[in-house]
């Protein structure tokens, strides 16, 4: 089958307003993230604090912080998420597992491994499958979610093929970009994902992540999704947006309760595409 998105679908995507209603889908779906080069254990304090505060899904810190981000967060029912093979994606299959057991031990809930982006690039989409499966044993109850980098893969056949081979490996969810690429989420590479998922009867999830600063941006996707999964699909378990400064914005929106009285209230604003 043809991976291209349609224009269309991908236009009124573009279009997708940043309503309360949406704003207030996308907020228990948003996987905190702080992978600065000059992070500190304080700041991590601080991001824990946050997420607690506003009811996220998730934080995502790097592995040297998992201890102190599981002491602030306890086992209550924001997540713990952290990353392996990253940001680099290297076709070291040991290192990747390794680096997933490590931080399971060191406390986290989750994993987003960046899968072997070069090898991929190469039409080596085996090595997926390898890294993939390598990592699934290291964490057999956990969350594993694989990285694409969909900015340097960029062909929807590629992307739609690396997919697979996580999906197939044993991936709980799919994630478009690390956010330290030159492109990081895109409609396009996201529609592409989310038509594969579809494929794959929803059993795996897509989490969002690479530039999404504004809640009309997170409403595009949510928009995206909706079209392809329906929205009665989208709970933390299936979808999550992965970004540091999108809180703010959600949060500004939702400050604005919608008015009841107003008929023109966007309370559909997001669309449900096909109506699933």
């Amino acid at each position: 089958m043809t991976m291209r998105t349609p224009p269309d679908l991908l236009r009124s995507a573009a279009a997708a307003p940043a309503t309360y209603e949406a704003a207030a889908r996308i907020l228990p779906l948003v996987d905190l993230t702080s992978l600065g080069e000059n992070d500190r254990a304080e700041t991590i304090t601080a991001l824990c604090e946050r997420a607690l505060d506003a009811g996220v899904a998730a934080v995502c810190v790097w592995s040297r912080f998992v201890p102190i981000a599981r002491a602030k967060l306890g086992h209550g029912p924001v997540r713990l998420a952290t990353v392996a093979n990253f940001p680099d994606g290297s076709d070291d299959i040991a290192r990747a597992a390794r680096e997933t057991a490590d931080a399971l031990a060191s406390g986290a809930d989750e994993v987003d491994v960046v899968a072997p982006i070069q090898a991929i690039l190469d039409g080596d989409v085996g090595l997926v499958t390898e890294l993939v499966q390598a990592c699934r044993a290291k964490a057999p109850e956990r969350v594993l979610k694989v990285i694409l980098e969909t900015g340097r893969l960029d062909e929807p056949a590629r992307i739609a093929a690396a997919a697979r081979a996580a999906i197939m490996a044993g991936a709980d969810m799919l994630k478009t970009s690390t956010g330290k690429s030159g492109v990081g989420a895109t409609l396009e590479a996201a529609a592409v994902l989310l038509a594969v998922i579809e494929e794959a009867e929803g059993r795996v999830g897509l989490k969002v992540a690479g530039g999404i600063r504004t809640t009309q941006q997170a409403a595009q996707y949510l928009y995206l999704v909706d079209h392809f999964m329906g929205s009665g699909w989208t709970r933390p378990e299936t979808l999550r947006f992965g970004a540091s400064a999108l809180l703010d914005d959600l949060l500004r929106v939702l400050a604005v309760p919608p008015d009841p009285h107003d008929d023109d209230d966007a309370g559909n604003g997001n669309g449900n595409g096909n109506g699933k």
